[in-house]
């Protein structure tokens, strides 16, 4: 990946557009600003593109491990990433058998296939029944459904069917809408693992919305990794902005607007504190106490892994699926989520685990393979949860310990070293519950644009929030567009 360090030359140019940060959003908003045919410079504070879409080898020499993000559902339904010619640019995606497997005792296990139809006939007559009428309507209208729920919340969706039917279904706690829709085990749990991604405590509203998106996505599109890592998809956007003539520097940690470039318009791709410290002279006062005032969620507690060989599931499905929620029954997740919302560290966690080398034979050397693993935890936590996480892989994959070869562990003063974005080790860019979906980050029509004007947030602290799929930079750049053809 080609990105130049910062110069006086690139100081001292004029821009149509500089985008602060390049994870995925920020490379978005460039991207639509390149292609309507504006001069755009994307400055970046770490040594490489990418935000929390990196990967590197951090264990030992030929494993390639994912910093944050692994398996991207979102990557292959955004409505902007399916637009953008990466694969002419290096991205391939790949898909495991399973989307997801979701383990339980006794050598049990929630499959997702990639169908309904076939994840209904392994739920039995009645949850098969009741999970066909939960999710077909759903996937039948997806590309309607993801085209309006990317997006910002206060604006009247066009697919009006399609996310009415999605919303009498996402109102719910996950915990309640698993334990109506239900009768065994097996299908609320593995309702309960998708909605764990939401961050939130399941018995409290909008969990099951997160939970339903995602498993929509999974029948829709799949949940693929990159292959290479998911840095592979920051160096295909990159790759793609230059050939629309954008430029890229990193190494350039930016404290005050005043030292970028001239430009029309500045994005941000951090977060609303950031923003409201680098542009402290242009914003409001009562528009910067909103922004400082945003609210963090938990954090995370994650692991890297070298393995000698592949995790010994119990279940032999499990061995054959990308991603992996390793959290038992219903209860118990619902239990592990709530506990780093009141402070408490879960004995038992429910750990979002994925396993890209199952279909991506360049994570690892011929026979190894690389696993990532991660427990909720209260945001700034220190608490070592190796043991705990490992506990769980162990409880349905007995010898797990035994193949593996080397570990990296990272907590979340290290996310947030690794990340400024990152706050506390929450990597989902800030609370989802419902009063900060409406007003991401503060309260305005447009959420992407400031009282400033010329400047913009373009962040996952924007709707429609976490999420390898670049929708957050797209809706900023097009709000930049709109706000530059009326001036």
């Amino acid at each position: 990946m080609k990105a130049a360090q910062f110069s006086d030359t690139a100081r001292q140019s004029a821009y149509d557009a500089v985008v602060v940060g390049s994870g995925p959003n920020g490379l978005a908003a460039a991207i639509e600003l390149a292609k309507a045919d504006w001069k755009v410079l994307v400055v970046e504070a770490h040594s490489a593109p990418g935000g929390g879409a990196r990967s590197d080898e951090g264990t030992l020499p030929g494993f390639v491990h994912d910093v944050c993000a692994a398996v991207h559902p979102m990557g292959v339904c955004s409505p902007l990433m399916k637009s953008l010619p990466l694969q002419d640019f290096g991205l391939q995606w790949e898909y495991s058998k399973y989307p997801l497997a979701h383990p339980l005792d006794g050598g049990q296990a929630a499959i997702m296939e990639a169908s309904v139809d076939a994840t209904a006939q392994r739920l039995g007559a009645a949850d098969g029944k009741a999970y066909r009428r939960l999710y077909e309507p759903l996937v039948r209208d997806a590309e309607g459904l993801f085209a309006d729920m990317l997006g910002p919340m206060l604006k009247l969706p066009k697919h009006l069917i399609a996310a009415a039917q999605f919303g009498v279904r996402a109102l719910p706690s996950a915990m309640s809408l698993a334990r109506v829709c239900f009768q065994d085990e097996p299908a609320r749990a593995m309702l309960a693992g998708h909605a764990a991604h939401s961050v939130l405590p399941l018995d409290r509203s909008p969990s099951a919305a997160v939970g339903l998106m995602l498993a929509v996505a999974g029948h829709a599109a799949g949940w693929p990794v990159a292959k290479g890592g998911t840095g592979k998809i920051s160096e295909a956007m990159v790759a793609y902005l230059q050939s629309l003539g954008g430029e890229v520097v990193c190494g350039w940690r930016v404290q005050r607007l005043e030292e970028l470039p001239q430009a029309k318009a500045y994005l941000f791709d951090t977060g609303p504190a950031e923003l409201a410290k680098i542009a402290a002279q242009r914003l409001p006062e009562a528009y910067r106490k909103k922004l400082e005032a945003y609210r963090y969620g938990p954090g995370v507690f994650k692991i890297d892994y070298a393995l000698s060989e592949a995790i010994p599931w119990e279940n032999e499905d499990c061995r054959q699926a990308a991603t992996v929620h390793v959290g038992g029954w219903l209860d118990e997740v619902v239990e592990s989520e709530k506990a780093c919302w009141q402070g408490r560290h879960a004995e038992k966690p429910f750990v979002l685990l994925a396993q890209a080398s199952v279909c991506d034979d360049t994570r690892a050397p011929a026979g190894k393979h690389t696993a990532w693993a991660y427990c909720h935890v209260p945001n700034g936590s220190q608490v070592d949860m190796t043991q705990a996480i490992e506990n769980q892989i162990e409880r349905f994959a007995p010898g797990f310990r035994d193949v593996v070869l080397q570990r990296r562990v990272m907590m979340c003063a290290d996310y947030e070293s690794y990340n400024a974005n990152l706050v506390g080790g929450d990597v989902t860019g800030g609370v989802n519950d419902w009063s900060q979906l409406l007003a991401r980050p503060a309260l305005r029509l447009n959420p992407y644009t400031t009282p400033a004007k010329g400047v913009f947030i373009c962040s996952a602290s924007t709707p429609p929030g976490a999420g390898v799929h670049g929708m957050c930079g797209y809706h900023a750049a097009r709000a930049v567009l709109l706000q530059g053809n009326k001036s």
